[in-house]
């Protein structure tokens, strides 16, 4: 039996198959009525989980590349250029708390991405007009052609001058920022298959349904609809900006096939250059990353702190856990004279912390470090994988909270770690490292005087010269040493600074590799 709930959806579905990405998410059944998910329809949030749990159903159709050559082509500096006329932005002037400008297809961005707005329960969709933008030097597109869009960018505040805080655009891909930061890391709403030889697999963004805020709101929410060859999705973000930008996010997501690697929470950041990885760059800046480590607050309680590095070769970690507390890519390094870079201005790039909204269970938080020689790649990317595989046909749901920035939440009380350099050794393959460590309680000569480094290496390496330089008025403990890796290609090193038998500090873990 088909009840007309189903009968409903299955058209919708249909209908956005149909469109290639272009068409609303509606239809109408045999009684006249229209489904809710597109223009002029009734809104609930579960209409978006309905109508990915039925799109699963159905095979995956790409949609064709239809963007105009003069649109296709442009280099990203020329799309950037395009901006939306105050008419084209979404609640522009009306003190709602936040305003949205659609994002026209071109350059790198050409999947068409449908947009709603829903405003007191009924959806609108939001039309593409070439009027409502300023193409600069660039030829205009013939009015009545519908371009599209391919995403969009949030901006926060009442005043006459709305501060830029978000953008979702490309993939599955969205970034924020806290007050006063510059973009850096880039969200995965969806990671499949990263790492992998056969190749990653990129979800997409199929369509948004975003919420018009009451007047002088402080919260913004959208719902998506994500696709790809694998899996289908349905996905609420709530968005709050804010001295530590806060986006909740609920994941509701269907297979079409079995899936035994999937990413949770993931995100990317790019490391190029820094006291931890050198590579022999000859650049003008002293240091060129906009995330410098990953910290993982694990279910045993332990909280972990692991440089990145821009390595020789691909470079796979996985830190296996259950129920891991918080995991994210963070920027540690907030000084100016540690880059000296005027435009980028890395030390104001946002730090990204997740922490699950349930408990997620066995699984591991992984790491990928890839080798890159430009400052424009996310070679860096985190994210959780469940242990479990999903079989075909299933239904998984999930959500965590991601903050964005300057330092997370909840610190540990712990010493953390400050700094790491390495450098050569006194021969061979041998390798010089710094690890510096700051914080309260190592101004305290008593904790001071029970101060022991646990610190190991694994198997066929030995760790020499190991020496202690503690600097009681700045609250800081400097660890020095060597490594002599002897005949092994790779070694996994682990510190922590112990008193009386516990951690004074987090465990600082770094892998050498010849």
């Amino acid at each position: 039996m088909i009840n007309r709930r189903q009968l409903m959806w299955s058209g919708a579905v249909a209908a956005l198959a149909a469109s290639t990405g272009r068409g609303d998410a509606q239809t109408t059944d045999a009684s006249g009525s229209q489904a809710a998910a597109g223009n002029g329809g009734n809104f609930e949030p579960g209409h978006v989980v309905d109508l990915a749990r039925q799109l699963a159903m159905r095979p995956f159709t790409a949609p064709p590349v239809d963007l105009p050559d003069q649109l296709a082509n442009l280099t990203y500096d020329q799309y950037v250029g395009i901006r939306a006329r105050p008419e084209g932005l979404l609640w522009s002037g009306q003190q709602r708390g936040f305003v949205v400008e659609p994002l026209p297809r071109g350059a790198l961005f050409k999947d068409h991405v449908v947009l709603y707005v829903v405003v007191d329960g009924q959806v609108q969709r939001a039309p593409y007009k070439s009027a409502n933008y300023d193409f600069g030097a660039l030829p205009a597109p013939p009015e009545g052609k519908d371009i599209g869009f391919s995403g969009f960018r949030i901006f926060a505040g009442n005043g006459e001058r709305p501060v830029q805080m978000a953008i979702f655009q490309g993939a599955t891909f969205y970034r924020a920022m806290a007050r006063g930061q510059n973009l850096g890391t880039v969200a995965r709403t969806l990671t499949l298959r990263p790492g992998e030889v056969k190749g990653e697999e990129i979800p997409v963004f199929r369509a948004f349904w975003i919420e018009q805020p009451a007047l002088a709101a402080e919260t913004l929410v959208i719902h998506a609809l994500i696709e790809s060859e694998s899996v289908t999705a349905a996905v609420r973000y709530t968005v709050r900006p804010g001295d530590m930008t806060i986006v909740d996010v609920e994941v509701t997501m269907f297979t079409r096939v079995a899936i035994d690697h999937v990413g949770w929470g993931g995100h990317a950041g790019t490391f190029l250059f820094g006291p931890a990885s050198q590579r022999n760059v000859d650049d003008v800046r002293a240091a060129v990353f906009e995330v410098n480590g990953l910290q993982i607050s694990n279910g045993r309680g332990e909280w972990l702190w692991r440089p990145v590095v821009n390595p020789q070769q691909l470079q796979l970690s996985a830190f296996v856990d259950s129920s891991p507390k918080g995991f994210g890519l963070l920027q540690r390094e907030r000084s100016f004279a540690a880059f000296q870079d005027d435009s980028q201005r890395f030390d104001r790039r946002p730090s990204v912390w997740v922490e699950p909204l349930s408990d997620w269970g066995e699984g591991s938080v992984q790491l990928i470090e890839i080798p890159t020689e430009s400052d424009v790649n996310d070679n860096i990317i985190a994210y959780w994988r469940p242990k479990a595989a999903l079989a075909a046909g299933a239904e998984a749901t999930y959500a965590y909270r991601q903050y964005w920035c300057w330092s997370i939440p909840e610190p540990p009380p712990l010493a953390r770690v400050n700094l790491t350099r390495t450098g050569k050794g006194r021969g061979g393959r041998r390798r010089r490292f710094l690890v510096e460590f700051v914080g309260d309680a190592l101004a305290d000569p008593g904790r001071l005087a029970e101060l022991k480094p646990a610190l190991g290496a694994g198997k066929g390496a030995a760790i020499t010269n190991l020496k202690l330089w503690p600097y009681p008025e700045r609250k800081v403990m400097r660890v020095a040493f060597e490594l002599d890796p002897g005949d092994e290609p790779l070694t996994e090193l682990r510190l922590v600074l112990e008193a009386a038998g516990k951690p004074l500090s987090e465990t600082w873990l770094y892998r050498w590799t010849a």
